[in-house]
């Protein structure tokens, strides 16, 4: 990726070196690791995990305050192509929404390392990135990226921004009123049917991360032979190919994300088009 001309954001708080989150003796509970790895490795829902997490330390509410760190952008180069790609992403759907008459309200972006508290409860690593619409946060350990490389065998920097675009595209479904719609309907039908429109909330993330990369493409700041970086991870990360790696079975009523091939159809599609209102997963008859 070319970032040389992009201004980073300034939205970034950087949390790490602060240690772990008061509270919790030093370290996290190997019950709360488990739930994090399953989330992780399962494709369940991390906010769940993190809501079982919460309610074990809902007995000290007291210690469910977080340390706030430095704001801005960071100066070390994982740090700085982070903050970068969330500028990107800043502009684009700030003009996006200003074509439609709407301001787009930035969120900010939390790095840290192995743990912290968020507004939607208790954060890992383990979980991978996700988005808080609670505190309008991303969270993101940064040796996510490694995992990428290594253990998914998705090199490069445009899977790393895949991987922010995705959850900025969670806090545009926020900003659109998808999210609230979204929570109030899991709240009313079984888990299967929660499951499948948890997989239409996630392929919709997906596509409006291509939304992005189509503007940034058009910035020059993605090179055409940089696209398939973002399509294999879209790949590595597919509710089928997880499972089948975790637990040697696949369970399609268990997705909560799309299988791979959907993942990678809905981000190809906002990437060729460009245009959010093609990313309408809730009215597509196919997935």
């Amino acid at each position: 990726m070319d970032l040389d001309d992009q201004d980073a954001s300034s939205n970034v708080e950087d949390r790490r070196g602060m240690g772990m989150p008061g509270g919790l003796g030093g370290g996290i509970g190997l019950g709360t690791i488990a739930i994090g790895v399953l989330a992780y490795f399962l494709g369940f829902d991390p906010g769940t995990a993190m809501r079982v997490a919460q309610q074990v330390q809902e007995s000290s509410p007291h210690q469910l305050q977080t340390r706030q760190g430095p704001r801005g952008a960071p100066a070390d180069p994982l740090g700085q192509f982070s903050a970068k790609v969330l500028g990107s992403t800043e502009h684009v759907w700030g003009d996006i929404f200003s074509r439609s008459n709407a301001t787009y309200r930035p969120p900010t972006l939390v790095l840290y390392e192995r743990a912290t508290r968020s507004s939607c409860g208790l954060g890992q690593s383990a979980m991978g990135p996700f988005y808080c619409p609670n505190d309008e946060r991303l969270y993101l350990d940064l040796s996510f990226f490694r995992d990428l490389q290594t253990r998914f065998h998705a090199p490069g920097q445009f899977a790393e921004a895949y991987v922010i675009a995705h959850e900025v595209g969670h806090h545009v479904q926020k900003l659109t009123g998808t999210a609230q719609k979204m929570a109030a309907a899991r709240g009313r039908v079984p888990e299967a049917e929660a499951n499948r429109l948890s997989v239409r909330m996630e392929l919709q993330a997906d596509c409006y991360a291509g939304v992005w990369g189509h503007y940034a493409g058009n910035m020059n700041q993605v090179k055409p032979d940089e696209v398939e970086e973002a399509l294999r991870a879209a790949t590595a990360i597919g509710d089928d190919r997880l499972q089948q790696q975790s637990q040697g079975r696949v369970v399609p009523e268990t997705f909560t994300h799309g299988s791979s091939a959907q993942r990678v159809r809905w981000f190809t599609r906002g990437l060729q088009s460009g245009r959010p209102r093609d990313c309408d997963t809730w009215n597509a008859a196919s997935l």
